[in-house]
């Protein structure tokens, strides 16, 4: 015979009514209490179109400030002084030095051997003491024809006191009938005539002095001329002898020892390793805000050094523009020639502008809204931006201070006007 369960059965007592609703308004007491806090929550969630994890997400408050518009870039250090010599003549070069090797201001480098140079100034040195010989003659000359035309007029002035002497004379004698009127007429001719060649010849010795004189000045021009080419010819040979402008070291040889070259061949370049400036490759949308003489900051070992743009390319290449930043106060001791450095331009600064950080939104965006964030919700708001530095962007319009907004690239929100933000 198979037993029931009974005996294992247990009598429970019956819940009495006051119990019951203590139990059941607890419960309901609990619900209540979580829809006040659960229910924010859902709805929140609710009118979201996505959600997105908030760590994924870079945020930024909106804030007052000044913003310094600017523009950084990769440059490379490069010598602002790097002179190259040239050959000053046709020659063979003999060179001092190698390259690397630190040169001193003044110290021979390289010197070209013209045989033709050297030629051509010995035949000018000749040409100048032929040209001074010529003049020391014409000076002889004119002394003597000075002399000649003074004997002239001295003897022309003896002829004309002897006739005036004779007048006299005739003027006695015809008064007392003693000669004929022919011979007193003669004698008033004679003092004429004799007058006459006084006067010719005062004159003639005027003018040949004259002549003299211009002879002398073109003498002497000629001389100075052949002078000059002397000068210039000497320093032309002084030249071949090159030495350095600069205190440096020698960056290249264009030539080996020994070559023969020819004029204005370039031959040495000397690089003065105190003077830097930093190249850099501006992107050619910054081109309408790049003018010489703007402020800069160079970055290297850490410290901030400041500088001052001093050159712009006047071309656009490969959608870069080439520019030079020179440091203003003290360089950088350890810096070397092509070694990688950062710059900031400082294009403009303006003062009490709303902006926020600068991020992928405005990429992501265009600049047109931005995603607005109030407790766990983005929502997408409309905005106008204005300049934009490498770190902050000014907003004209659509959002207020210490708002928080979205920095981050916001693609993949597809263009949500709510999302949810998760923790």
């Amino acid at each position: 015979m198979i037993r029931d369960t009974s005996a294992q059965d247990e009598i429970i007592e019956p819940i009495h009514s006051t119990r019951k609703w203590w139990i059941a308004g607890s419960i309901i007491g609990l619900m209540t209490l979580s829809s006040v806090f659960v229910y924010p929550s859902y709805q929140r969630w609710a009118s979201a179109e996505q959600s997105i994890s908030r760590e994924r997400l870079r945020l930024s408050t909106v804030n007052r400030g000044t913003l310094v518009r600017d523009v950084s870039a990769q440059g490379k250090v490069v010598a602002a002084i790097k002179p190259t010599l040239f050959s000053p003549a046709a020659g063979v070069v003999t060179l001092v030095v190698e390259a690397g090797d630190s040169v001193a201001k003044g110290q021979l480098i390289a010197e070209v051997e013209s045989p033709e140079l050297k030629n051509q100034l010995e035949q000018e040195i000749s040409a100048l003491q032929s040209a001074e010989t010529e003049f020391s003659r014409k000076q002889i000359q004119a002394s003597k024809t000075d002399l000649q035309n003074q004997q002239t007029i001295d003897l022309a002035e003896v002829a004309l006191v002897a006739a005036r002497r004779e007048l006299r004379r005739a003027e006695a004698a015809h008064a007392k009938e003693a000669i004929s009127e022919f011979d007193y007429d003669k004698a008033n001719d004679d003092v004429a005539t004799a007058e006459l060649m006084f006067k010719h010849s005062t004159q003639d010795a005027k003018l040949q002095t004259e002549s003299l004189q211009f002879e002398l000045q073109t003498a002497q021009l000629q001389i100075d001329r052949q002078k000059l080419k002397v000068k210039e010819l000497t320093r032309q040979v002084y030249e071949l002898s090159m030495t350095s402008p600069v205190t440096g070291i020698v960056g290249n040889l264009a030539v080996e020892n020994k070559d023969a070259v020819i004029k204005n061949q370039p031959l040495v370049t000397v690089v003065d390793l105190t003077a830097f400036e930093i190249e850099l490759q501006v992107p050619d949308n910054f081109s309408s805000g790049l003018e010489i003489g703007l402020d800069a900051e160079i970055s290297h070992s850490g410290i901030l050094y400041p500088g001052r743009l001093v050159s712009i390319s006047p071309e656009v290449v490969n959608s870069q523009i080439t520019t030079k930043v020179r440091f203003t106060d003290e360089t950088p001791s350890n810096l070397k020639q092509n070694q990688r450095v950062s710059a900031r331009i400082l294009l403009e600064s303006r003062a009490d502008v709303l902006m926020v950080k600068r991020g992928p939104f405005l990429e992501s965006g265009g600049g047109r809204f931005a995603y607005l964030v109030e407790n766990d919700l983005a929502q997408k708001q409309p905005i106008r931006i204005g300049v934009t530095s490498v770190a902050n962007v000014e907003i004209l319009s659509g959002l207020e201070e210490n708002q928080v907004i979205i920095i981050s690239n916001t693609r993949e929100f597809e263009d949500s006007d709510v999302v949810y933000l998760t923790n």
